[in-house]
């Protein structure tokens, strides 16, 4: 007698990467997290099984296939477009993370009304009923014409509903909340994760209508779920902000139709979330005036240019080892500059706590802001304001050198722009850059005369600002 196969093993995957185990581990050897693998039921794949094939399956020459008849959806957001690459594209896969609270929900709810203008939207939601949408829509001002809603957690009767409806668009928030029966594990395991996004997918590409999903984070601010998730889309964006600032950030993490450094910049108000205009003007508006320890440094993302109010303090430790805190900015990054400030510009820090802060609840991921850092640190250490006037750009090098940065003419261009009469930049990049009428280039080539022409230099040895 011939034994049946079983349709399903038993084995153990990591919730945070995805790596299957025979038994159980502390530890995960891919990922080194912690108590990460769960016991899963997984089906067993038959040999005569394959995955379905997309609209076209038969081979075709790249020249051949039009791409005129499908022009992206533009929503009336420039923030939202600007960093979708200029609208959505037509059957893409788009994944939202962010962490609770932080507004997910409101932004896909707003996009939907947007949409329902003049085509058909299906809002899916796995984690609230559809009169708590309701309640959420009243408070936005969205009356809720062409926008169908939906309460369901289970993906075959989601994807039923779809093509009975024959929407332009779908959200289902969240991927972590809806489920597939046949694979038996929990909402939100491994396998549902990874098997329900390959299906939406599947039916996004299949169908040219695109769909955009939610994702839950882990405490450490990383999407929730296998890392193949992120494969697995088109397009991943954070919506990130602190708690204690109205302000958030859309950030552009993967784009296949677009560029993957841009950022939107909105602020939340009991209407929802409003596009910023000016995002220069927001993140310099509560700078006073002769402050020390704050500099101004244009940095770029994507296709714009921001201005951002870059703050040090320095103080006498109480302890042995002085503390180093960084808010914003790498942290490895300000040891560098407090390394170099040490060892090329005199200053002594082994005594001072030093901490930097980016104003704003920005995030600071490029070199081309060191400059800014160093003059900032230097201000607070020689008790020293800096020129409100003044901007700072340039990359800062072990020898204390001052390297040149890319794009220094969007940057320059942004500083005249909000009128600042001076910017310090690298001396090799002075001769390549046209001047404004109204801003004066200064250049520097070393750390040390950075601070000279920053007038934050002293004729002897300053004590240490203890106030």
């Amino acid at each position: 007698m011939v034994k049946e196969k079983p349709s399903s093993r038993r084995t153990f995957i990591c919730q945070q990467c995805g790596k299957e185990s025979l038994k159980w581990l502390g530890r995960c050897p891919e990922c080194q997290q912690w108590n990460t693998f769960v016991e899963t039921l997984v089906p067993v794949e038959r040999k005569n099984t394959r995955s379905k094939p997309l609209n076209n399956p038969d081979t075709c020459e790249l020249s051949s296939i039009v791409t005129e008849n499908t022009p992206r959806l533009v929503l009336p957001c420039i923030e939202f477009n600007r960093v979708l690459g200029g609208g959505i594209v037509p059957g893409s896969l788009i994944l939202i993370s962010g962490d609770p609270g932080i507004g997910k929900s409101t932004l896909l709810l707003q996009a939907s009304a947007m949409i329902t203008r003049s085509h058909k939207v299906l809002y899916v939601s796995g984690e609230e009923s559809v009169t708590q949408i309701k309640l959420r829509a009243s408070r936005l001002g969205i009356k809720g014409e062409r926008l169908y809603v939906m309460s369901e957690t289970n993906l075959e009767v989601i994807l039923q509903q779809i093509k009975e409806l024959s929407p332009l668009f779908v959200v289902v928030d969240s991927i972590q909340a809806v489920y597939l029966e046949e694979l038996g594990s929990a909402p939100g395991s491994v396998g549902q994760i990874r098997e329900c996004a390959v299906r939406l997918m599947q039916w996004a590409k299949s169908s040219g209508v695109p769909v955009l999903i939610t994702g839950h984070v882990t405490k450490d601010g990383t999407i929730a779920g296998p890392k193949i998730l992120e494969h697995i889309v088109d397009v991943v964006l954070y919506l990130e902000g602190e708690n204690y600032s109205s302000f958030r950030l859309l950030r552009g993490i993967k784009n296949r139709f677009g560029s993957t450094n841009e950022i939107g910049v909105f602020e939340m108000r009991d209407c929802g979330l409003i596009e910023v205009d000016n995002p220069s003007q927001f993140f310099l508006s509560e700078r006073p005036q002769d402050t020390i320890g704050s500099v101004t440094v244009p940095i770029v993302e994507g296709t714009r240019s921001l201005l951002v109010e870059l703050q040090a303090l320095s103080t006498n430790t109480s302890f042995g080892l002085p503390r180093r805190t960084a808010n914003g900015i790498d942290y490895n990054r300000l040891l560098l500059i407090i390394a170099v400030l040490g060892k090329r510009a005199g200053l002594n820090l082994s005594n001072q706590d030093i901490i930097a802060n980016v104003a704003g609840g920005l995030k600071i991921y490029e070199p081309a802001a060191d400059l800014g850092i160093a003059i900032a640190i230097a201000s607070s250490v020689y008790n020293t304001p800096i020129d409100p006037s003044l901007a700072i750009i340039g990359e800062i090098g072990l020898s204390g050198e001052i390297r040149a940065v890319s794009q220094l003419d969007r940057r320059i261009s942004e500083v005249s722009r909000l009128g600042f009469e001076k910017c310090l930049i690298p001396a090799t990049s002075l001769k390549k850059i046209n001047a404004p009428a109204n801003t004066k280039l200064i250049g520097v080539s070393s750390l040390k005369e950075a601070i000279t022409k920053a007038q934050l230099f002293h004729t002897k040895p300053m004590k240490n600002n203890t106030d």
